[in-house]
């Protein structure tokens, strides 16, 4: 075990205290959240097999910096950054009790239907339903309309619990931020609430299997409520 993640009696001071083994699991999730890639440089994490860089993030406060402290092969480092005071965080409300539609499947799918999807369209259109089609994605875009449905009985579906049809649009603008977990993901949960709420929920593998989820909210596009 690394010294780092060790227990010392200093740790019983921070407000906020994190310890990994493995940095690489805190950088795929800062990968996940759109984080700047040249930010991530910062962790300086080795490309040599087997060797692993040990984390330890402390926090002592408002006004305090957040202090990163790195461990390779007996070798550490340090790094102190400063920190401001945050936006308020958005209440999504999104209760478990209200979901009406869930479908988890392989995140290759939803890669696949965000490639052929014409991203020109202002709109993404979820359709999701425990009749046919199912599921349907549908843009509509500067070359026309297009749509992909994806059967409960696919290969790429592991569960589908879909109690009533409904039809929801959502920015493509408010949902490109999501594609960088995406791309990280092995599956993604979908499901949408009674007031048309979108919930994406990642799940994200790292090279030592750790897991990690990464989870998006987004609202349903106003106008085509009115």
């Amino acid at each position: 075990m690394a010294l780092l993640v060790q227990q010392t009696h200093e740790d019983d001071s921070y407000v906020l205290l994190a310890k990994l083994d493995n940095a690489r699991v805190m950088a795929n999730i800062l990968k996940a959240i759109h984080f700047k890639e040249e930010c991530l440089n910062i962790f300086s994490l080795s490309s040599s097999p087997g060797v692993m860089t040990a984390l330890k993030m402390c926090y002592s406060g408002y006004g305090t910096p957040l202090t990163l402290m790195l461990e390779e092969n007996g070798v550490l480092t340090d790094c102190s950054i400063k920190t401001q005071e945050p936006d308020e965080t958005l209440d999504f409300d999104f209760c478990s009790e209200n979901v009406i539609n869930k479908i988890i499947m392989k995140a290759e799918c939803l890669k696949e239907a965000f490639t052929e999807l014409d991203l020109t369209s202002d709109v993404l259109e979820i359709l999701m339903s425990p009749d046919r089609p199912y599921l349907r994605l549908s843009s509509f875009g500067n070359a026309g309309s297009t749509q992909a449905d994806y059967s409960k009985d696919s290969d790429m579906v592991e569960v589908f619990e879909c109690t009533r049809t409904t039809t929801n649009r959502f920015k493509i603008s408010l949902l490109k931020p999501s594609v960088r977990a995406l791309v990280l993901a092995c599956k993604v949960s979908v499901r949408t609430d009674t007031r048309g709420f979108l919930s994406l929920q990642f799940m994200i593998k790292a090279d030592d299997g750790q897991v990690t989820f990464v989870e998006y909210f987004c609202a349903p596009d106003e106008e085509m409520s009115d």
